[in-house]
C-alpha cells in the first residue's frame, strides 16, 4: 500500500522496526522472569524475525541500496537504534528531573518526536 503511495521503503522500515521495538518493550514489561523481561532482548528477537520474514517473502534485496546495504534492512536497523536511543533519552530526562517526567506522556512523545525528526531528515536526504 505504501509503495503505491510512493513512500520510500527505507522510511517504512524505520517505523516498522520502531513499532516492533515498542511491542517488544511492552511484552518485556509483562514477563515476570528476570532473564526474559529485557526489552532490548525482545527487540533484537523481533528485529531478527522481521528480517527473516522479509527475506523469505522476497522484500529484501529488492530495492536500490544505500551505501551498499539494502534499503529495507538499513531502515529496520535505523528504526531499532532510534527507538532504543529514544528510550534511553526518556530515562535520562527522568533521571535529571529526580525520577519524575518532564511532561505528560513523555514515554510516548519522545519516541514519536525522534522518529518523526529522523523521518523528515531522511526524507530530505534521500
Amino acid at each position: 500500500m505504501a509503495e503505491k503511495l510512493h513512500i520510500d521503503v527505507f522510511l517504512i522500515s524505520i517505523w516498522l522496526s520502531a513499532l516492533n521495538s515498542a511491542i517488544a518493550y511492552f511484552l518485556a514489561s509483562k514477563i515476570k522472569r528476570k532473564v526474559l523481561n529485557q526489552g532490548f532482548f525482545w527487540s533484537l528477537i523481533f528485529y531478527l524475525l522481521t528480517v527473516v520474514y522479509l527475506d523469505f517473502s522476497g522484500r529484501l534485496r529488492n530495492s536500490n541500496p544505500i551505501w551498499g546495504i539494502d534499503r529495507c534492512l538499513l531502515g529496520l536497523s535505523c528504526g531499532l537504534i532510534l527507538f532504543i536511543f529514544s528510550i534511553y533519552l526518556d530515562q535520562l530526562l527522568r533521571r535529571l528531573n529526580r525520577g519524575k517526567v518532564v511532561f505528560f506522556y513523555q514515554k510516548v512523545i519522545i519516541p514519536l518526536l525522534v522518529l518523526t525528526a529522523a523521518t523528515i531528515m531522511f526524507k530530505q536526504w534521500l
